[in-house]
């Protein structure tokens, strides 16, 4: 007769949170870029501004260089890149908040055309990792008092492309705006379906 062996053995998500993290809402996109100015933190105003206008994953966004986001010695209102996930193209705009805190970088930094726009402080690595790019963003949503669990390098990817679904309604444009191959894709990641139906349910008072 075979002993009963109990295993020990935890499930990885046990006591963590799992699933999509969460988009920052308008007033915490606010809270950040005003505690960063005040900060007069160059570098990090200029990475946030750019990943909530370019909604690009966090590989893309630390992989930047500077020419792919220049034109000469200004910094244009639209770019294009590759995404390295889909190697599908995609476009975004550039606001002029961003333009401002990105050349404040390359200033600072006196970076070229060729460099990375996100120059990693650690020996030996080119530029920004994306774990570095997390542990910042993690110190950002501490700073304005949220919950650091609930947030990562997504919440920056999905916060603008959000905001403009709740504004328009515009599925399609999201879509392309994201760089989604398929459209049952973009309904995923924003989660609208659930949204959606939860805000139709709130407006129903008996």
């Amino acid at each position: 007769m075979e002993a009963h062996v109990t295993s020990n053995h935890c499930p990885w998500n046990k006591g963590k949170l799992v699933g999509q993290k969460a988009p920052l809402k308008a007033k915490e996109i606010w809270a950040i870029r005003t505690h960063l100015q005040m900060s007069k933190r160059v570098r990090d105003l200029a990475l946030f501004n750019l990943g909530f206008d370019s909604k690009l994953r966090g590989c893309d966004l630390v992989g930047l260089r500077v020419r792919d986001v220049c034109h000469g010695d200004r910094v244009s209102s639209r770019a294009m890149v590759t995404q390295s996930k889909t190697q599908r193209p995609v476009q975004f705009e550039i606001t002029q908040t961003t333009r401002e805190s990105v050349e404040a970088w390359i200033q600072r930094r006196h970076l070229r055309s060729e460099d990375f726009l996100f120059p990693s402080r650690v020996t030996g690595a080119a530029h920004l990792g994306t774990r570095q790019y997390a542990r910042i963003l993690h110190g950002w949503v501490e700073d304005i008092g949220l919950d650091t669990v609930e947030y990562g390098t997504h919440s920056m990817r999905r916060s603008k492309a959000s905001l403009i679904y709740k504004k328009t309604k515009n599925l399609r444009a999201v879509q392309i705006l994201l760089g989604h191959g398929k459209l049952e894709s973009t309904v995923r990641y924003l989660g609208i379906e659930v949204d959606d139906a939860l805000e139709i349910a709130e407006q129903i008072d008996v």
